[in-house]
């Protein structure tokens, strides 16, 4: 067997290995030295502590700890409640008005947060019992509760995108400024669609009792001054600074950082036990991530040393595809890949697998990632794994089947595929904002 068949035998055996359960991160680290042994011999060793020492001085990577524990600091400040009991008030003419807070709401909060899993369990605990209790359809209000809580892999600042800036080498500002719109375009499509159902069937989002919504302007505007607008105030102003160039990510992260603390206190809501489990949440999570790194980079580079890389480029390049069929292929290859994998290891694994053939189809890197973090909205929806669902399933009432919260997201997957059609046909929704901010 050759080494570029090894290097091929290599990706399956991880593959299936992956299916059956094992860790990520000591997965690809135990392969990449295995494998590597055999080819390189004692080098792998230094390898790995090359590749440990190259994610440790990483500065993009600094920033990922700063914005977990961001996100970690506003989760446990219950700013939460209030913040749906405001947008709520504030929305309660619209059709479908507690779905639209919900999703307003999942969008500032995930924007702040950006941890999938405590978004939708939340909401889940929050906004899915009114919205039942007000008499919205089960599959509908489940839909709006897991598409609305996976914004935050997508709206920045987001993790991923600085995951997958430091995997392509592009500028994470430039990530920032391009996924800005299209992170809200999508929240608009999901709120688009919700208001349509209701005008078309009423029965599925009632509206909300009449004095639920004749609510005094002084109440609605305290309100939102109270909750929305802090909360707003600091995400906006750790995204000015990065996109308008005051601050790079990681100076902007730790200014957020220091904000939630104030945040917090300001709502009386931090205490010792809080900060303690913040800073064990985000120790564990960053742990991950850099693991992760050691375990992709030690695997990639050994599965480039034999040569299997070149084995799948010359195969794509084989097929003689024009770029859009490539892009096509390639989006569908991460949509399959969402069900069984999570969106860390698709980025940090299986992107240095299609990085390379960019340039020969000329596609741009950063319109190539927005197109990828979009597609990874369907990784949480997608079943069998389809971790959003999940997350809801675990707090919804019991008469709740799993099977009605997997109907209700199906609707969304179709409008992430439409979101990602506009993106192609109109790439300056993602590229306008970079090429005026960065010229």
């Amino acid at each position: 067997m050759t080494d570029p068949q090894i290097g091929v035998l290599m990706l399956g055996l991880f593959v299936v290995f992956i299916l059956l359960g094992f860790p990520i991160a000591f997965t690809l680290m135990a392969m990449g030295v295995g494998f590597g042994y055999l080819a390189m011999g004692d080098a792998v060793f230094q390898l790995l502590v090359q590749r440990a020492y190259s994610v440790m001085s990483n500065d993009v990577l600094i920033s990922v700890p700063l914005f977990v524990f961001m996100g970690y600091v506003i989760e446990r400040a219950n700013i939460l409640d209030r913040l749906f009991r405001s947008i709520q008030i504030a929305a309660g003419g619209l059709p479908a008005s507690l779905a639209v807070a919900t999703l307003a709401t999942c969008t500032l909060f995930a924007t702040a947060t950006g941890i999938v899993g405590a978004v939708v369990t939340l909401m889940g605990l929050l906004a899915y019992p009114a919205m039942l209790r007000n008499g919205y359809d089960e599959k509908l209000a489940a839909g709006v509760v897991c598409a609305g809580g996976c914004l935050g892999i997508l709206i920045p600042p987001s993790v991923m995108l600085i995951l997958y800036g430091a995997t392509a080498g592009v500028s994470v500002v430039k990530l920032y400024a391009g996924a800005f719109f299209p992170g809200l375009m999508l929240a608009g499509l999901y709120m688009a669609y919700v208001i349509a159902r209701a005008v078309i069937d009423p029965r599925l989002a009632p509206k909300l009792p009449m004095e639920e919504r004749n609510v005094p302007f002084a109440k609605v505007a305290y309100d939102l001054m109270t909750s929305f607008v802090p909360l707003a105030a600091l995400i906006f102003s750790v995204l000015g600074a990065i996109l308008f160039g005051l601050a790079t990510p990681t100076e902007a992260a730790a200014i957020g950082a220091l904000g939630s603390l104030l945040l917090a206190a300001g709502y009386r809501s931090l205490n010792l036990q809080k900060l303690k489990e913040a800073v064990y949440l985000t120790a564990r999570t960053s742990a991950m991530v850099c693991w992760l790194f050691v375990g992709s980079f030690t695997f990639s580079a050994v599965f480039a040393y034999l040569g299997g890389d070149s084995v799948i480029k010359d195969f794509v390049l084989g097929l003689d595809m024009t770029p859009l069929m490539f892009m096509i292929v390639a989006q569908i290859i991460i949509f399959i890949l969402g069900w069984p994998l999570e969106w860390t290891e698709i980025i940090i694994i299986f992107m240095p697998i299609f990085l390379p053939l960019l340039d020969h189809f000329g596609i741009d890197p950063l319109f190539f990632g927005l197109l990828v973090a979009l597609n990874i909205q369907t990784s949480f929806l997608s079943p069998p794994v389809a971790m959003a669902p999940f997350y809801l399933k675990g707090v919804a009432p019991a008469h709740v089947s799993i099977n009605q919260i997997f109907a209700g997201v199906m609707p969304y997957l179709a409008i992430i595929v439409f979101a990602m059609v506009l993106l192609y046909i109109f790439p300056q929704i993602g590229l306008w904002l970079p090429s005026v901010l960065y010229r």
